[in-house]
């Protein structure tokens, strides 16, 4: 009794290992959706650094503005 429940779970267990260490699925779309994920983090790098770089030169324009504007 001890013994067959023994052979069941080191099969279960020698079926799961197959089935995660197996590579032969779908492979390519497995790199599409990692591109797909990498292009949309590079966006969205972009948009935040244009944004902030944006902020920099509002602030500066503002400062300059602030200065200068009183003298004309």
């Amino acid at each position: 009794m001890f013994l067959a429940l023994y052979v069941k779970a080191q099969t279960f267990m020698t079926d799961v290992r197959e089935r995660f260490s197996r590579e032969d699925g779908a492979v390519a779309t497995e790199y599409g959706l990692l591109l797909v994920l990498i292009a949309l983090a590079i966006v969205a790098a972009a948009i935040a650094l244009g944004l902030a770089i944006a902020g920099v030169f509002s602030r500066g324009a503002t400062t300059l503005g602030s200065v200068g504007g009183s003298g004309s």
